[in-house]
């Protein structure tokens, strides 16, 4: 049985008959020459390299680690070994291919409890339907239009981001190394409460369908709450975790993670806008409540800057894997003091572009169900 519908009828064929999959190739740090070859890693293009492994045009997903996501290149390039690529369209479209891998939702075949891994063999085996070489062509042109729409958006909400940094930057400069002398304050200073949430004992025998909203860290993100996947907790559980009851404007932040990726769980920091009392975090969450008279958009902005990513990295503790901030770390985070004025200007400037971007992530999403739609139609045989 196939993952796809087939309503045309096409023929189904093994996966590894329309694309063969082949893990990439070692090439450690100190073997890469600087060149105009891109590499290609798991979550995608790594560096570049002098010499090509591979001629494209190249399809490349995860073998370990980040899996799931599929890449698509014009140019020559060189697969590391945590990437699968195709070896053999066995002449097929091969942009077809990568929308078709897309769809296909790889994720599902992921092995192994520590680092995930892609089973390239239940992968090869899948059956899939096989339209005709013209078909396949049409097929990836509507996708390509569709996602020219997406990507666009896409762009316009880094933009208006990379606006806002480059704002910051102008008026006060790099918030770590200070170069506009600006009074520093330790975190400590400028809060009433910091403290870690809490884990009820049962861990997620505590959920239930309705009630108080339980945010875990992979609700915090950079300067937002994701809450597709929120949990909830009753009203006793969260009377029992009274001290770590949440009020309105409470900076959240993630105290573990790994470091060596974009998306790290370690250190993202998030307003909670709820109201008091009506919200809950887990242990692996830090709260920030800061003192009446404290600007907190303007502070959680410096703790979301690149600037500042940088620092929390370089006074974590832990292993390759996991890193950890302790609670001493965070009370010692220096945070740059301006005028109360410049403060308030730069974040009536945030709070325009943050109007605009809403209206841009929305119409991302739209984009993004369009596509999907498209996606679905097409690998069903109904466009």
């Amino acid at each position: 049985m196939s993952f796809f519908t087939n309503s045309a009828g096409w023929p189904l064929v093994p996966l590894k008959e329309v694309a063969t999959l082949k893990r990439g190739y070692d090439l450690p740090t100190k073997n890469r020459v600087e060149g105009d070859v891109p590499i290609y890693a798991a979550n995608g293009q790594n560096g570049f390299h002098n010499e090509v492994k591979i001629q494209a045009p190249g399809v490349i997903t995860g073998r370990s680690g980040t899996i799931g996501k599929v890449h698509y290149t014009e140019e020559d390039y060189w697969p590391l070994n945590t990437a699968l690529y195709v070896t053999d369209f066995h002449s097929n479209y091969s942009k077809w291919v990568y929308y078709m891998l897309q769809a296909f939702k790889l994720e599902r075949f992921v092995e192994g409890a520590g680092v995930p891994t892609l089973n390239r063999n239940l992968v090869h085996d899948e059956l899939i339907p096989l339209p005709p070489l013209e078909v396949q062509k049409r097929i990836a042109a509507i996708l390509d239009k569709a996602d020219s729409v997406r990507r666009k958006r896409q762009q316009a909400i880094d933009l208006a981001e990379d606006f806002l940094r480059s704002v910051f930057l102008d008026m006060f400069g790099d918030p770590i190394s200070n170069p506009k002398r600006w009074e520093v304050k330790k975190l400590k200073e400028i809060s009433s409460k910091i403290a870690s949430g809490n884990t009820p004992n049962g861990g997620s025998k505590n959920y239930v369908d309705e009630g108080i909203t339980f945010l875990r860290s992979q609700n915090v993100w950079k300067n937002k709450l994701l809450l597709d996947d929120v949990v909830y907790i009753d009203e006793k559980t969260h009377e029992s975790m009274s001290k770590s009851s949440l009020k309105h404007k409470d900076i959240l932040m993630t105290k573990t993670g790994r470091i060596n990726t974009v998306n790290s769980s370690l250190g993202r920091a998030a307003l909670y806008l709820g109201d008091d009392g009506k919200a809950n975090l887990n242990g692996h969450v830090y709260f920030i409540r800061l003192v009446e008279d404290v600007l907190h958009e303007f502070v959680v902005f410096i703790l979301t800057t690149i600037e500042y990513r940088d620092y929390i990295r370089s006074v974590c503790v832990g292993g390759i894997d996991k890193r950890q901030l302790n609670k001493d770390h965070l009370e010692e985070f220096p945070i740059i003091y301006p005028p109360k004025e410049m403060q308030e200007q730069f974040v009536e400037k945030v709070n325009v572009a943050r109007s605009m971007l809403e209206k841009a992530k929305l119409g991302l999403k739209e984009s993004e169900q369009m596509f999907n739609g498209l996606s679905q139609k097409a690998f069903a045989g109904e466009l």
